[in-house]
């Protein structure tokens, strides 16, 4: 389906299987869907998925991605260069692509709950895409979870300060 406004085509793109309908990722400027989650990606997810509820390392946030991309076979600087960095505006962002949080602090309600997170140098790595820039994270050493992976909801409409860069993994 196309819609057409002031010289501008938006495509929205669905698919239906087996009577499910869902959606298909559209690269933000192209009329091209994201494609399938690039391999590095999803050897990143397996390690989540692997200490999903445990304590990786010294249980710092760092040690999640750190781990995950050396079992994966990455190449990165072993400090925060985790890749090649991306920007969710305009590149399609998968699960299994590291986020580095500076200085950010977040505010939202859940389930008629107020928080306030404050992510002064903190990373994780991007568990699930729900929309352009809503996201869920796998990390550790937090509020929520302590020391042990877990997984929670990150929306950049609820970033008030600060800025967070997200690195697609490299071979």
């Amino acid at each position: 389906m196309e819609l057409k406004t002031k010289g501008i085509t938006f495509s929205i793109v669905a698919v239906l299987l087996i009577g499910i309908c869902s959606f298909i990722p559209i690269a933000i400027g192209t009329d091209q869907p994201c494609g399938n989650t690039p391999e590095l990606n999803k050897k990143i997810i397996e390690f989540v998925n692997s200490s999903l509820g445990k304590q990786v390392a010294a249980g710092e946030c760092w040690d999640v991605a750190a781990q995950a991309l050396n079992k994966a076979g990455a190449k990165w600087d072993g400090n925060y260069n985790f890749g090649k960095v991306v920007d969710y505006k305009k590149t399609c962002i998968y699960p299994g692509d590291i986020v580095q949080f500076d200085g950010v602090e977040l505010k939202y309600n859940i389930e008629d709950i107020f928080y306030v997170e404050k992510l002064t140098h903190h990373t994780a790595i991007i568990y699930n895409v729900k929309g352009k820039g809503d996201f869920v994270i796998a990390d550790q050493n937090t509020k929520f979870s302590g020391k042990k992976v877990a997984t929670h909801p990150f929306d950049v409409k609820t970033l008030t300060k600060g800025k967070f860069t997200i690195y697609r993994p490299q071979k």
